[in-house]
């Protein structure tokens, strides 16, 4: 049987501004495909439209993807490892995720780290506490819902 690999997907009305807070909140890395995308648009393959240039590099116009630092890349330059794409689309967001991240940092360090996100632009929800212990609710720019415990 074949190995699975799965990324975690965002929705999102600006993928590169949400990968970017994303980036910062997780210490992920934007992937390196400059080059990769560059050869597409280069040999016809893909139009210039298509993409945006960030930072002097070329990306995808309509997503934006990140990898954890620790895990390796393909020849493309895309992470094979630990993923999130965030891809652009024209609806916002209007109900409660079904699926939210836990950003697991321990108590000691909980506070601190969400004052950290919200400098990045994260909101404060909520406090809770349960038979887990004590968590923060908070929201992404575009209001995706994540806990911090």
């Amino acid at each position: 049987m074949a190995a699975i690999r799965t990324q975690i997907v965002f929705d999102a009305a600006d993928p590169h501004a949400l990968a970017a807070f994303w980036a910062e909140a997780l210490h992920y890395e934007h992937e390196e495909i400059d080059a990769f995308v560059r050869g597409l648009v280069d040999a016809g393959h893909a139009p210039a439209e298509l993409t945006v240039e960030i930072d002097g590099k070329l990306r995808w116009r309509s997503l934006a993807t990140l990898r954890h630092p620790d895990d390796p890349v393909d020849a493309r330059g895309a992470g094979t490892g630990r993923r999130i794409l965030f891809q652009a689309v024209p609806e916002p967001k209007v109900a409660k995720n079904r699926v939210h991240l836990d950003l697991l940092v321990g108590p000691e360090a909980r506070q601190a780290e969400v004052e950290r996100l919200v400098g990045l632009g994260a909101t404060v929800k909520g406090e809770h506490e349960g038979n887990d212990g004590r968590w923060t609710l908070m929201a992404d720019p575009e209001g995706n819902e994540f806990d911090v415990a």
